[in-house]
């Protein structure tokens, strides 16, 4: 239901509800971020010169304003059609003058008005405007709703922190079930275009429909707000308590002459780790297995299989060598001292040497030596690494019939242990020992593999 007032002598008179009749004209005075409602006061900020110019003269008058939204927040030079229709007739009941020159006003909301046509656009906007009356009636339907608005936005307040506890009050003592609805409107956290929406719909039961929805949606955020952050609250309390308790038990511990057994083992093998110099990609497994193992009980199986396993990658020689003497001389004196005669294996042992001086960064061949026990084979091999300066490891393959002498045992098992080859650099200390593996035509086969093939991965890695 709508009416228009026809009659500018009643702007100063006041209505059988103790409200100023409206005119049939008002100056509009634009709003960004904010809707107005009917009986609400809210304060607004005013500086663009227009609208001050507005509400000066609006003060030497009649102190009555249309106030009607903006479209879009960010237009500074609103024209009409940035303007919405329905809009707000207030009252300015306070004016602050602000020492920047832009104004501070307090306006009070006094009924929803229509803008039918624009009667001026400079300096500032004049407007025809209707009112718009709302038939307010009470049934059951009504009252339930105002029932469910009232308990929905108590949950609200409680889970808000921008709402004030007061608040919640004042909503519990509206029986107007559409100033119940506006103010609740007001007080959402909402966009302006859904607020606007609010303003727009007349129809009192579909307000409250719509308010309701508004409501349990904003219930619903709040209530998934509260319980993440209960929830990283709660996380932060117990990482905090465990780390206090964990410097407390250090104190305790240090006061008694003690000391966690646990945490200085780790903080040994995080010391070697980072004197070790290994590559990139060995650092990164030692690391990953000693965070795991720092996260594990000494306790439990799997510890000493990890502890096992990091202890063989921080004693590996990574970075130590030893320096060649590639003399072909000197080689020379240190075969004929060790072995007599052996003329050819000699010659074809110093034609080796004599090609890894020209070639230092060849990869192969491999020397073998065949012939039965007793003839100097194993002898040859330690003269070798006597006369190129570097260590002698000797690998007994007779009697192997497990691969995993060749390749490792896998981690699960207990005791498990990584091949001959590693345990011998291990044991030699020196990433380029002379290796002598010796029997190799002694090596077996059965089920458990072909410990010969593995090796001839080894020996034979493309």
């Amino acid at each position: 239901m709508m009416r228009a007032y026809h009659d500018p002598k009643q702007t100063s008179a006041e209505t059988e509800t103790g409200k100023p009749a409206l005119p049939t004209e008002l100056p509009i005075l634009p709003v960004r971020g904010t809707v107005l409602y009917p009986s609400l006061t809210i304060p607004l900020l005013v500086g663009r010169q227009e609208s001050i110019q507005l509400v000066k003269e609006a003060l030497a008058s009649d102190r009555l304003i249309g106030v009607v939204a903006l479209r879009d927040a960010q237009i500074e030079r609103p024209v009409v059609t940035d303007l919405y229709q329905i809009g707000t007739a207030a009252m300015i009941t306070k004016m602050t003058q602000l020492p920047n020159g832009s104004l501070s006003i307090l306006v009070q909301g006094l009924a929803r008005i229509r803008i039918t046509d624009f009667s001026q656009t400079t300096p500032y906007f004049r407007a025809l405007i209707e009112e718009i009356h709302e038939e307010i009636h009470t049934d059951r339907e009504i009252e339930a709703l105002s029932l469910n608005i009232k308990n929905l936005f108590q949950k609200v307040v409680e889970l808000a922190p921008n709402l004030a506890p007061e608040l919640g009050v004042t909503i519990l003592n509206i029986d107007h079930p559409g100033l119940l609805t506006d103010l609740v409107a007001s007080a959402l956290n909402i966009s302006v275009a859904e607020k606007q929406e609010i303003l727009e719909t007349i129809d009192l039961r579909k307000r409250m429909e719509r308010v309701t929805v508004l409501l349990n949606r904003e219930y619903e955020t709040l209530e998934l707000s509260s319980k993440i952050q209960q929830q990283v609250k709660e996380e932060m309390e117990k990482t905090h308590r465990e780390y206090y308790l964990r410097e407390q038990l250090k104190a305790i511990q240090k006061e008694l002459g003690e000391s966690d057994e646990h945490s200085a083992e780790i903080q040994e093998l995080r010391r070697r780790l980072a004197e070790t110099d290994m590559p990139e990609e060995a650092r990164q497994a030692a690391e990953r297995e000693l965070d795991r193992l720092s996260r594990m009980s000494p306790a439990a199986a799997e510890y000493t299989v990890s502890r096992t396993y990091l202890d063989w990658l921080l004693d590996l020689p990574w970075s130590k060598s030893t320096p060649d003497t590639l003399d072909i001389e000197a080689a020379r004196r240190v075969l004929d001292e060790d072995h007599f005669d052996l003329e050819k294996v000699k010659t074809r042992i110093l034609e080796y040497l004599a090609v890894r001086k020209l070639k230092p960064d060849m990869k192969g061949p491999i020397l073998c030596f065949a012939g039965p026990p007793g003839v100097g084979k194993t002898s040859l091999g330690r003269s070798i690494a006597r006369a190129l300066g570097r260590k002698f490891v000797r690998i007994s393959l007779g009697g192997v019939r497990d691969e995993a002498e060749i390749r490792g045992h896998r981690r699960t098992y207990i005791g498990a242990l990584p091949g001959r080859i590693i345990q011998g650099l291990r044991k030699a200390g020196s990433n380029n020992p002379v290796f002598m593996l010796d029997e190799v035509d002694k090596i077996g086969m059965d089920f458990r593999g072909d410990p010969s093939a593995a090796l001839l991965e080894v020996l034979d890695p493309e």
